[in-house]
């Protein structure tokens, strides 16, 4: 199975026997060993798991496994997936099996808590996923013990955040908390985390965003809020996230917006505000964010009297920015229902009347 060394004959022996240099039998020893460990890696793997050697990957994904697979488990594990299980708990102990650990899925699991140590034996960890488990309450540096760039809480039950979940000046780069019961946007915690580029915060309870929430993101990205319960935003929300590209405001309740929202956004490439209550836009709002950028308007109430005029116009200019421009209709008055807004003629918006 394994080639071999060559074997020189020893010009001394008088009954051809061979003899290895000590450097060589060193050389075998070490090889010899190395096999073994390498053997033991690729054929260990935990009960009701699948394993596999580049890189060290181990999957749990029966309904069966109740408990941390730690029989089994190779200590240079890089990547965890438990997913889809009956595992009710994990703990620090359990994790300290896997120190070289850079990936844990944890998802679709019935974890209703987790230990403030967890992450105590992982310092490596870069991603941790906790998609579609009961947690509802975390305990302060739960997530502080380890650098972690990404952590998804989605789909959850988590009701309020705590700002001592990380230690000040957080490495996180990615932050998912949607599909949550969150009624207020976490900015103590968000101070915390100042070089992050991706939140996502949709699918919330949220009613509004306090004036300075998002002030220490200077790198922020992409910020999903769709599917929360939004009904204004303030004119200097997103000041101090001029990175701003992908911007996700669809399925609140906005019935208005700041003319100077977007003012200063020009890395903006994607805003989507469909599936709003927005009866118009004011005057120059489109045009804050460039001339580059997507936008998507249908689901919305558009009155077309004289105010939806500098709309009328945006459209008719950057008709290719606009996905699904046939579906931004007129919901008013009467006798424009349903047309699309683009085109209108000036004398109809003019004589409109509600």
């Amino acid at each position: 199975m394994f080639s071999t060394l060559p074997i020189k004959q020893s010009p001394c022996s008088n009954r051809g026997s061979s003899a290895f240099p000590p450097s060589v039998v060193k050389m075998n020893l070490w090889l010899l060993l190395s096999v073994a460990v390498l053997a033991e890696c690729r054929y260990s793997c935990p009960d009701l798991c699948s394993c596999s050697l580049r890189p060290s990957e181990v999957i749990c994904s029966r309904s069966s496994l109740t408990h941390f697979p730690v029989e089994g488990l190779s200590n240079i594990t890089v990547r965890l997936s438990i997913q889809s299980t009956d595992l009710t708990h994990v703990t620090a102990r359990h994790l300290s099996v896997v120190p070289l650990l850079n990936e844990l899925q944890l998802y679709h699991n019935n974890l209703t808590s987790l230990p403030s140590d967890l992450l105590k034996g992982v310092p490596l960890l870069n991603t941790l996923d906790l998609t579609g488990n009961q947690l509802d309450h975390l305990p302060p540096d739960v997530f502080s013990h380890a650098s972690l760039h990404n952590l998804v809480l989605k789909n959850n039950r988590i009701e309020k955040v705590d700002a001592e979940w990380f230690s000040p000046n957080s490495s996180l780069i990615s932050l998912d908390l949607s599909g949550n019961r969150l009624t207020g946007v976490p900015s103590a915690l968000l101070r915390k985390l100042p070089h992050l580029q991706s939140l996502d915060l949709s699918d919330n309870n949220l009613q509004e965003l306090q004036a300075d929430a998002l002030k220490n993101l200077h790198h922020l990205e992409m910020l999903n809020l769709a599917g929360n319960v939004l009904t204004s935003l303030r004119p200097a929300t997103f000041t101090h996230n001029l990175k701003l590209s992908k911007l996700f405001l669809q399925e609140n309740h906005l019935r208005d917006l700041p003319a100077t929202l977007l003012r200063g956004l020009r890395h903006l490439e994607l805003l989507l505000l469909n599936q709003n209550q927005l009866q118009c836009l004011p005057s120059g709002f489109l045009d804050e964010g460039g001339s580059s950028f997507r936008v998507i308007l249908a689901g919305n109430p558009w009155v077309c009297d004289e105010k939806i005029e500098s709309l009328k116009k945006w459209l008719t200019v950057h008709p290719q920015n606009v996905v699904f421009l046939e579906e931004v209709t007129c919901a008013g008055p009467e006798a424009l229902k349903h047309r699309q807004v683009a085109s209108l003629t000036d004398s109809e918006l003019l004589s409109s009347k509600i």
